[in-house]
């Protein structure tokens, strides 16, 4: 999908986004204590990519975690800057990452690949392994479904994967699935899940 519709798309529901989904408080519990697991104690850089209001990029570096959020959209990014005053918020796109190749410890993807076309996607882990350092960690969140395909997300067209072709697909890319929560659908949430893996 274009960056820019994604990013228009975004920019057009900034301030209810930020409304509904601006703090840790409404991550999960189950979700920020499996990003916590394997994020803290690195001792490198990590990247937060699709950083969104900047929530759990400041969450991170309240735990001692040297993180930066990246996002494409400039509202977001102000939200978290003002938010976050202490913590490093850039402009980009985690499709072309402004780092050398084997610079960052840790990167956080979570649910900021769900509008990438499937075709697209062996090229951004292939990014993703690019800049991670040896035994470096991945950390993601994907909607789930039985088979690939587009749904009509409520900002943009995204799209859910088979848990175990997502997994493929990481370790086609060079890395190896270490840990993965599944979560069911409920009256607020379609079926998705978090992974995470390491460079191999």
């Amino acid at each position: 999908m274009e960056t820019d519709t994604v990013r228009q798309a975004y920019t057009s529901v900034a301030e209810l986004y930020i409304s509904l989904f601006g703090t840790s408080q409404q991550v999960h519990p189950d979700d920020l204590a499996f990003i916590e697991r394997h994020l803290t104690g690195r001792t490198g850089p990590v990247l937060d990519l699709g950083c969104g209001p900047g929530h759990i990029t400041g969450h991170l570096r309240a735990l001692g975690v040297d993180a930066t959020g990246i996002d494409l959209v400039p509202d977001f990014l102000a939200h978290a800057r003002a938010a976050h005053p202490n913590v490093d918020f850039q402009l980009g796109s985690l499709e072309r990452l402004d780092v050398p190749d084997e610079s960052i410890d840790g990167i956080l993807a979570w649910y900021s690949l769900i509008h990438l076309p499937p075709q697209e996607l062996d090229g951004v882990l292939k990014e993703f392994r690019r800049v991670l350092a040896p035994a470096g960690r991945l950390v993601l969140g994907i909607f789930s479904a039985d088979e690939v395909g587009a749904f009509d997300h409520k900002v943009v067209t995204a799209y859910r994967w088979p848990v175990d072709e997502f997994s493929e697909r990481l370790t086609h890319a060079g890395f190896q699935e270490v840990e993965r929560l599944p979560r069911p659908s409920d009256d607020q949430h379609r079926p998705h899940a978090a992974i995470a893996a390491i460079v191999v």
